[in-house]
């Protein structure tokens, strides 16, 4: 368990070689898992005042669905249209480094106070996206940090007209 925090914390400091160790370590893909899974429930918890209870199972399903789906997407952008000469990497290691930058999510937690909700949430979605660059600059062995910028704002654009269309055949209304 300590092993597990250590990783939490040392992803959520931006360290590389943090990064570089869930790359290689196949070991790993549970914690990323619970990770996210873990940042998704703080984050239910932390907007309980805007969503009610329901908001913690639906976030985490959500976040789990939109993990894979952006982790799937940065591979297949930064593997087949993006790459550089020594780009090598397989899914897993996106799953895994991407799991992983989620760990700053957690703070959302801290959401449930009424008078943090914006500011955390905020701060908490700048983290998470700097993370994510860094997971996706290591993981894709980038050697500048603009090409995973790049990697992550298509997939992200991509991902979220996706969960947009799903949600759109399931019924939920877009949030403005």
């Amino acid at each position: 368990m300590t092993t597990f925090l250590d990783r939490m914390i040392r992803a959520a400091k931006l360290d590389i070689h943090l990064y570089e160790e869930v790359e290689a370590d196949k070991s790993t893909m549970q914690q990323a898992m619970a990770v996210v899974v873990l940042s998704s429930v703080a984050a239910g918890v932390g907007s309980i005042g805007a969503m009610g209870l329901g908001g913690i199972v639906i976030g985490t399903i959500g976040a789990l669905i939109g993990w894979y789906l952006w982790a799937y997407l940065t591979y297949f952008i930064g593997t087949k249209f993006l790459p550089e000469p020594q780009t090598e990497a397989d899914l897993g290691q996106l799953l895994r480094t991407t799991g992983f930058s989620s760990s700053p999510g957690l703070i959302r937690i801290l959401g449930i106070i009424p008078a943090l909700s914006t500011v955390v949430f905020v701060a908490a979605s700048v983290w998470m996206l700097v993370a994510m660059v860094i997971a996706v600059r290591q993981a894709l062995d980038y050697s500048g940090t603009w090409r995973a910028v790049g990697v992550c704002a298509i997939g992200w654009i991509i991902q979220t007209l996706i969960l947009a269309l799903l949600l759109s055949f399931v019924g939920v209304p877009p949030t403005p």
